[in-house]
């Protein structure tokens, strides 16, 4: 397993791309590369991201409008880097879920320092805060095993399975779209009956009454809710 913090740098100005890319691999990070927010989605969905460097004004979707996405899904650190040094934009970035803000003025190593500060940050916090397992009494998943568990029974879930469920564990009472769905699982390939039919293949294996779901609730014409909660 590849230890090595990845980080997406997200940028539409080549110059900048290339700096950071230099100053973050010689102090040994990987790192990935999107000239917009839909490269970017492209990118975030097809990799283990650990953080990200967000401009704020690029073609087509903004920074803010990206992180917005994000932050349905994901708690990745998200720095915004910005040409411009006002409060109002600095407020806003980090209402709207953003970890820092940095003016592009700052040097390549301060902006550095600051990655390493975000993934501080995330690493105690996950340590402190992460649960180990998910409790809905009849309905229980082991994270750390990926283990799940139906009235006692282990339940024999795909790789997909579990990610899904886990999804809709960790975010009860949260509606997740057809969209939302294709775009996160499969990469915006299918359709609503892609997702139906594996709702349903789950319902089967983990609700106690899948003609009655406990857990996993339509949200008629929108998506799917995970209803219990823990």
């Amino acid at each position: 397993m590849n230890e090595r913090p990845l980080v997406l740098i997200v940028d539409d100005d080549p110059s900048i791309v290339d700096i950071l890319k230099d100053f973050l691999e010689y102090d040994q990070y990987r790192v990935v590369t999107a000239n917009d927010a839909q490269e970017a989605w492209h990118v975030f969905r097809n990799n283990e991201v650990q953080c990200i460097i967000l401009d704020i004004m690029m073609p087509g979707q903004n920074g803010f409008d990206f992180c917005r996405r994000i932050r349905e899904t994901s708690s990745v650190p998200i720095l915004f880097l910005s040409a411009r040094s006002d409060d109002v934009d600095k407020i806003r970035g980090l209402t709207l879920g953003g970890d820092d803000y940095i003016v592009k003025t700052a040097s390549p190593g301060e902006i550095v320092a600051r990655v390493k500060a975000v993934l501080r940050r995330a690493a105690s916090q996950q340590t402190a805060h992460a649960p180990r397992s998910l409790d809905y009494g009849f309905l229980k998943l082991d994270l750390t095993s990926r283990e799940v568990y139906a009235g006692g029974t282990i339940v024999s879930l795909t790789p997909k399975e579990y990610d899904l469920l886990r999804l809709f564990a960790e975010h009860p009472r949260q509606v997740f779209s057809y969209d939302q769905l294709l775009e996160k699982f499969w990469d915006g390939v299918g359709d609503k009956h892609t997702i139906r039919v594996h709702m349903g293949r789950l319902r089967e294996k983990i609700e106690p009454d899948p003609e009655h779901p406990r857990y996993l609730a339509n949200v008629w014409g929108v998506g799917y809710r995970f209803e219990a909660v823990p």
